[in-house]
């Protein structure tokens, strides 16, 4: 799902999908905005991905934990490309404040764990 898809979906729905309210997503980024035209500033090469949807990109890769080469396939860039800018999204939204935790469990939290039996059809041997 890119942004121009986003627009359409009501705000449950938007939070729902892209993990965030649509109030502090438009407020992460009105933030990598202006970092992007302070590090831009004396021109540069024009991005193939908007900051919308490398913001999308890389809150898909926080929430879902899908790899970013099935993300860049989405988006149609490099891997390396969305790795290098969901990074630099990343540093920029911690140092203005966004909390970003990855794996940290706190001895209050409750974790639920998915441990349910899914049978996996598997190709029968032969017997030579």
């Amino acid at each position: 799902m890119n942004y121009e898809s986003s627009k359409k979906l009501s705000d449950l729905r938007f939070k729902r999908l892209v993990g965030v309210e649509r109030r502090t997503f438009d407020k992460m980024l009105e933030i990598l905005t202006v970092a992007y035209q302070a590090k831009h500033s004396k021109g540069g090469r024009t991005p193939k991905m908007s900051l919308e949807d490398i913001l999308i990109a890389t809150l898909q890769y926080l929430r879902e934990y899908r790899t970013y080469e099935q993300i860049a396939a989405d988006f149609g860039v490099h891997e390396s490309n969305l790795i290098r800018r969901s990074h630099w999204v990343e540093e920029v939204l911690v140092q203005s404040g966004f909390t970003i935790e990855k794996g940290k469990v706190k001895d209050t939290d409750t974790i639920i764990v998915d441990a349910s039996e899914v049978k996996i059809q598997r190709p029968k041997k032969n017997k030579s």
